[in-house]
Formats: structure tokens, sequence, C-alpha cells
């Protein structure tokens, strides 16, 4: 940890600064919207507002008809309220999330991560998450900076539109393990210890691997080894029992 400390003081302590320099793969190494691009992008100029827990969440029905998970709807208009289905917060290409939406990192979330943490380096593997909420603001800058780099199309099977991102939910977590920063937001991270240990047990703290390999038609992004989502024990369980996804756990494939 301390090498970590120290590169990322040469980078004015800013962990996505320090991301992007420590990772440069290809397209087909990285996916979604939780690695930093390429090239530096300015820092997030608006600081979002905690939002208010007593905020209603509009329930869904679970029957939506999505024909291709990988096709953003038509038109940019965005929801006033987020989608919530037996009541799990969904975000992906059919279902975004209103620009407003800043609920920051869940609480429950972190604690849940924080205690996988401690059993994981009960074994000698030192988990770390380097990225997990991300507001509107910040999400929209990283997606404008893919599009100038790879296009709009090639950036579509990696990174979520600002308003589509897991990540907005605070319910994310990015994770890499300490002492292979190499690994970070890349698909060889599946192949490290530490990628090994969360496949097999993140489900035990309530995390699922958000987007597994070849499951691309169903949740509409690349495979990621390092993005995991927090849906809480019982759901996690099951979904890692049945080898599904949350859009099949949701019934909506």
């Amino acid at each position: 940890m301390a090498c970590v400390a120290l590169w990322i003081s040469l980078h004015d302590w800013d962990i996505e600064k320090s991301m992007a320099a420590l990772t440069s793969t290809t397209i087909e190494e990285t996916s979604d919207d939780n690695m930093e691009p390429a090239e530096e992008l300015p820092e997030d100029t608006e600081t979002p507002e905690k939002k208010d827990s007593e905020e209603p969440e509009k329930e869904g029905t679970g029957t939506e008809n999505v024909p291709d998970a990988t096709v953003y709807p038509t038109g940019d208009t965005l929801p006033e309220e987020p989608t919530v289905i037996d009541g799990v917060l969904l975000a992906n290409k059919q279902h975004p999330l209103p620009a407003s939406y800043e609920p920051g990192e869940d609480p429950e979330a972190r604690t849940a991560f924080e205690t996988m943490r401690t059993d994981a380096l009960k074994e000698g593997i030192d988990l770390v998450a380097f990225s997990t909420y991300r507001g509107f603001a910040r999400q929209k800058e990283l997606y404008t900076g893919y599009v100038a780099r790879d296009g709009q199309e090639a950036a579509d099977r990696y990174s979520a539109r600002p308003g589509f991102s897991e990540h907005q939910t605070g319910l994310a977590f990015d994770i890499g393990e300490a002492g292979q920063e190499q690994h970070w937001a890349s698909a060889s991270f599946g192949d490290t210890e530490g990628g090994k240990w969360l496949r097999n047990h993140a489900h035990q703290y309530g995390f699922i691997l958000r987007y597994p390999e070849g499951a691309e038609s169903i949740t509409g992004y690349m495979h990621e080894s390092w993005h995991f989502r927090y849906v809480g024990k019982e759901i996690a369980e099951e979904i890692h029992e049945k080898e599904i996804t949350l859009e099949e756990y949701l019934q909506l494939h």
C-alpha cells in the first residue's frame, strides 16, 4: 500500500489521474464506465449534493420488453425517478437514472466491502475499491472523452452514457488488489489471486460480478472482471448459485 500511496502522491493525490497513468489497455481489455481515459481529462467542476433519502423511487414491473440490451433507447430524455424492481435499484442501457440522482456511496455496501476485505486479508489478499460512486457530471466528462478518443460505437460497448452508469447508484465497486495495480480495470484481473478470490467469495458479502463473460447481450456491456455490484447477501447468493445476471434475476431476459 506504501507503493500505491507514493504513486498517487506523484499525481497530486488524485486517484483518477493515478489510475490513468497506471493503466493503458485496449478496448478488448476494458469495458463499461469503470476506467479513466488514457488521455487526462479536466477535473470535475461540480460537487453533487447528496440525494434526499426520502425521495420516492419508481417501482418497476420487471416485464419490460428489451429486444437488445446493448442498444440505448432513442432520444436523450432521462426519467424523473430511478427504476426499482422487486426492491432492487436498476441501472442499465434501458433503465437510466435521473441526472439529479446523487446518493453518494452506499454505506451498507461500503461496510460489506470492508468486511470482505478483512476476510480476504486473512488469506494474504489486500482488496482495494479504487472506484465506487461517480456522479452524473463526472460520468458525462468521462464518456465524452472516450467518444473523442475511440468513437461513439466503440465507447458504447465499454462506457455508460451519463445517466446510465451503474456507478451513479453508489452500489458499484471497481475492485483491484494492492500490489497488482497493473491489473486494475483490466480483464487480466480475473486471473489474479484477488480476482479468483472475489469470483468465489464476493456473493457471501452481498456482491455480484455485474458483467460476466459472455453476457454482453443481456447486461449490455463487455465482460468486466473487476466491476462488482452490491445487491445484498440473499440476492447475491441466488445469482451466484444459478450463474445468472442481475437482469435474469429480475426476469428482464
